[in-house]
């Protein structure tokens, strides 16, 4: 008799399982086929890293590695370089000669976003990066680096001495009569 009620108790719930089954079997799929239909994402979402540049086509990014530090994963690579005025690729003293990100190792958290000083770095909401190997998952400067607008010379310039150089002038004294 215990395998009877056994028995019926394991059948009671089916009953319920056809009626899951039934109530999904004739709604809409919501597959969403990827290459020709996108998802529209969050307006909140982190894609893929972009270095920015001023409107005189000069790069923001002075190589100060912030962005390398504040990285929790260390994905980020930062060497910098002096700049002259013979070959100007930003307007403060040093340049980011190298800039790589692996994007296997970011976790996309926008701590390096964050970090910048100049907002030279910018994760926008765009696109997803890609790869096939582990190569091409390295983004290197010249991957990450918009072009200069239209019409203005890229980088690196030659630059008249003294346009980008300004004398550090010590703060005011705190009480006006010292």
């Amino acid at each position: 008799m215990s395998s009877v009620r056994d028995i019926i108790s394991r059948l009671g719930g089916m009953p319920m399982g056809f009626a899951t089954v039934l109530k999904t079997f004739f709604r809409k799929p919501v597959t969403v086929q990827y290459p020709e239909q996108k998802k529209p994402m969050s307006a909140r979402f982190r894609g893929r890293h972009h270095l920015k540049r001023y409107d005189d086509g000069l790069e923001k990014c002075i190589g100060c590695a912030l962005c390398a530090a504040a990285c929790p994963a260390d994905a980020i690579y930062v060497e910098a370089a002096e700049n002259t005025n013979e070959q100007r690729f930003s307007p403060g003293e040093r340049y980011s000669k190298t800039y790589e990100i692996n994007m296997l190792r970011c976790i996309f958290c926008g701590y390096c976003e964050d970090a910048c000083p100049t907002n030279a770095i910018v994760l926008e909401p765009i696109e997803f990066p890609t790869g096939y190997t582990r190569e091409g998952m390295i983004y290197a400067k010249d991957k990450l680096l918009e072009p200069a607008p239209a019409g203005v010379q890229g980088t690196p310039q030659v630059t008249p001495p003294g346009k980008y150089e300004r004398a550090i002038l010590p703060y005011p004294p705190i009480d006006a009569s010292v």
